[in-house]
């Protein structure tokens, strides 16, 4: 199960020199370790396109190139080591339109000589003209218009002979959602790249995605997902890994406490924190979150807020790190191992998941 993110800024030529070009090199080389294994950029026009195919040389991780409207845009990614083109049969040659077939034809016929996969990407918000009419009138249900624009992309994919494709069906209602993808997998085998778009910010994204991802995956249903969020990559891909975790667990019948997938790396456990807390649980979590999701271990780590959630409540954590009054407590599976002043836990810390 692949996680991917998409970039959320507008990219320039000057982002790939000098001292930005570092920073977004660090920055996509923190997403990797985390665990995305593909970001898509939007690609609005050619010069995006360019800025596009010179970063792709330039990492390890695959890149998605995001076209709407414009098949020569397509065209122009495909010039350039870009790892997989993603079209929206809504836009970039609507059905039924003039020339749609020639557009079509003309990115297949460049991607089966590049050797690249397509995804065809179905929004709710952007279904060809005849579907959406039907679904504004209520003579076809959203969920089964989505369901049906992928299956005419993927009757000309087929007439063309190209099978290197990928489909998402995606609608910011969770029963659309989780229905267009029931639809389309009992129609065809096709590999399915899900999630919820236009999920919202940060905590009502994670609830609604985690509500149809967590069925959909339960149900053998995806074959890569993106946590759709109003909020940075990195929390996308947290939230995307946690949510793997988790159908994890209850596909594997696995209780709270126990090794979670070795696959899935870390897992953290935080308390909420209240009015009892003397060691800033929600500051150290923040602070550690991207390193730790970045660590190439399969363990759970505890960060707890006072001596009652410390060692006792975290006893099955690898490593645990709480305070008391001025000293901070790091323990593993519930015994105290060292116990240093507040100035020193970063550093403690740090050692002590370096011996993990």
């Amino acid at each position: 199960m692949v996680i991917q993110t998409m970039w959320k800024d507008r990219l320039s030529f000057s982002d790939l020199e000098g001292i930005a070009a570092e920073k977004l090199l660090s920055r996509i080389k923190t997403l990797q370790e985390m665990g995305c294994g593909l970001i898509r950029f939007a690609v609005p026009d050619s010069d995006s396109a360019e800025v596009l195919g010179n970063l792709a040389s330039m990492v390890s991780i695959p890149l998605v190139a995001d076209i709407h409207f414009d098949y020569k845009i397509a065209l122009r990614c495909l010039d350039y080591p870009v790892a997989k083109i993603r079209i929206n049969p809504g836009n970039i040659g609507p059905h039924g339109a003039k020339g749609t077939r020639e557009k079509i034809e003309a990115v297949l016929s460049k991607a089966a000589t590049k050797s690249r996969p397509i995804r065809i990407g179905v929004n709710a918000g952007s279904l060809p003209m005849d579907l959406r009419r039907m679904v504004n009138e209520k003579t076809i249900e959203s969920a089964e218009a989505l369901a049906q624009a992928a299956e005419r992309e993927l009757a000309i994919f087929e007439e063309f002979d190209f099978k290197d494709v990928l489909v998402s069906m995606k609608a910011s209602s969770v029963a659309d959602t989780i229905k267009a993808n029931r639809l389309l997998a009992e129609r065809t085998d096709v590999p399915l790249h899900v999630g919820v778009t236009e999920a919202g910010p940060l905590i009502a994204g994670v609830v609604r995605n985690t509500a149809a991802l967590t069925v959909l995956l339960g149900e053998g249903i995806g074959d890569t997902i993106r946590v759709s969020l109003s909020d940075t990559p990195e929390k996308e891909v947290i939230a995307g890994r946690e949510i793997l975790l988790v159908v994890s667990e209850n596909l594997n019948g696995e209780m709270p406490g126990q090794k979670p997938d070795p696959s899935l790396g870390v897992r953290i456990v935080s308390c909420p924190r209240c009015g009892r807390n003397s060691f800033d649980s929600i500051g150290f979590t923040e602070a550690w979150m991207s390193r730790l999701y970045a660590l190439d271990k399969n363990c759970t780590v505890a960060i707890m807020g006072c001596a009652v959630n410390g060692p006792e409540e975290a006893r099955h954590a690898d490593l645990g790190i709480t305070g008391t009054g001025n000293r901070v407590l790091i323990f593993r599976h519930g015994q105290l191992i060292r116990t240093i002043e507040r100035h020193e836990a970063d550093a403690a810390f740090e050692e002590e998941l370096n011996r993990l």
